[in-house]
């Protein structure tokens, strides 16, 4: 699985500002409410959904990296918004620091095997420090874009 089978090019936000954690999960739902991926009377089911689930444990995984998840009957295919916090979010990580790359996705609920294997893919690629120092770097979604082709490339 790859990067390109499910983040949405245009939910990729390259300077998140955002105080807490809810509303960083907020503004990144809408992000892919606005880029038509999900429609807007699902989007707070979804933001509850990933709440939800964050209760349950925070998908601040550590290394300033966070991945909010969540499997939604409103979505037919796996879709996930990219987001960059330059001056980092307080999302109770494991590690208890802040958290500056987020990768939201949600998934239908009849794909669990496809969820994991996104999950996989997803932290398999943000515990190489090379890739999470040059996302932090990028500067705008194409940089981002970029450097996701790359990772699916294992050019990094």
């Amino acid at each position: 699985m790859k990067f390109s089978d499910f983040v949405v090019p245009e939910a990729v936000i390259p300077n998140l500002s955002g105080d807490s954690k809810e509303e960083t999960i907020r503004t990144m739902v809408a992000s892919l409410t606005a880029s038509g991926r999900i429609e807007k009377e699902h989007e707070e089911s979804i933001v509850s959904a990933i709440l939800k689930r964050e209760e349950l444990g925070s998908t601040g995984i550590g290394h300033g990296v966070a991945v909010p998840h969540t499997k939604h009957p409103s979505v037919d295919k796996m879709i996930a918004a990219v987001a960059l916090a330059k001056e980092g979010v307080d999302f109770a990580s494991l590690d208890g620091e802040v958290v500056y790359i987020l990768i939201l996705l949600v998934s239908p609920p009849d794909r669990p095997g496809d969820h994991l294997r996104a999950l996989e893919n997803i932290s398999r690629h943000l515990r190489n420090a090379n890739f999470c120092n040059f996302l932090r770097q990028a500067k705008s979604s194409e940089d981002v874009i970029e450097l996701l082709q790359e990772a699916d490339n294992n050019q990094i």
